[in-house]
């Protein structure tokens, strides 16, 4: 939740001053929802793709403050995030246990997919889960429920993304050696079901990535990406990381 009207086009300016970054690689920019006319507005025409932040399972209805996502086709949206930690932390405020987020965001991964968006699926461990040691545990139960509702090939829909929550917003970003070990575990659980679309699927690492940590990272093998936070909000270090990004490619 950052940005203005102003911010935004400062942002917008300076990472389109660098548009030559973006040639070899797949960019998209994840504003507030109330900005996303002035995003499509300044990428239109350009290689940069946009999104936005979380969508309801619902396609209308009663559900005051919620986006459907007719409502991101109205705005040319290609991608959107689901599952996002910071939105699992807020729902579990008022009550709803993980597994049941689980199933909220298999029936989202529908609705993105039945609406022609590519969902950007948010998966990882609390710093207590990661201490336990339940890391594959987490990311199992989440990818065996989209599974079982969706089936394997819808996944070929998709982007998949490591996000660590004991990683964001800490500037404790996993090293590169764990976060790809998580990564082959990811797509050696998809591969059970179906290796093509283990093979092609691209999976992100969603953790303090920075410019000068995002080469190591890059360099993994089944690391295809990357999902940024507070370093998106600074042009030049944003540009930096997509700089690793093509030169890994």
């Amino acid at each position: 939740m950052n940005g203005s009207s102003a911010s935004n086009k400062i942002l917008l300016d300076g990472i389109l001053s660098q548009t030559s970054t973006f040639e070899s690689i797949d960019v998209a920019l994840f504003p507030p929802s109330v900005y996303l006319q002035q995003v499509e507005d300044a990428l239109s025409g350009t290689s940069i793709s946009w999104g936005t932040q979380n969508l309801s399972q619902f396609k209308h209805g009663a559900y005051t403050g919620e986006i459907s996502a007719p409502m991101l086709n109205d705005f040319n949206c290609k991608y959107v995030l689901i599952g996002h930690s910071e939105r699992r932390c807020l729902y579990a405020e008022i009550g709803l246990d993980q597994l049941v987020l689980d199933y909220i965001i298999a029936e989202k991964y529908s609705m993105a997919v039945q609406e022609g968006i590519t969902p950007i699926i948010c998966i990882g461990e609390s710093p207590e889960e990661h201490a336990q040691g339940k890391t594959e545990e987490i990311i199992a139960r989440l990818l065996d429920i989209v599974i079982e509702k969706n089936g394997i090939k819808a996944l070929s829909q998709a982007v998949l993304t490591y996000e660590p929550v004991w990683a964001i917003g800490t500037g404790k970003s996993a090293a590169p050696e764990w976060a790809q070990d998580v990564h082959y575990f990811m797509r050696e659980r998809l591969r059970k079901h179906d290796k093509e679309t283990a093979d092609s699927i691209q999976i992100l690492y969603g953790g303090s990535v920075k410019g000068d940590n995002a080469a190591p990272l890059f360099s993994m093998p089944d690391i295809d990406g990357g999902l940024i936070g507070g370093a998106s909000l600074d042009a030049d270090e944003f540009v930096a990381i997509c700089q690793a990004l093509a030169a890994s490619n």
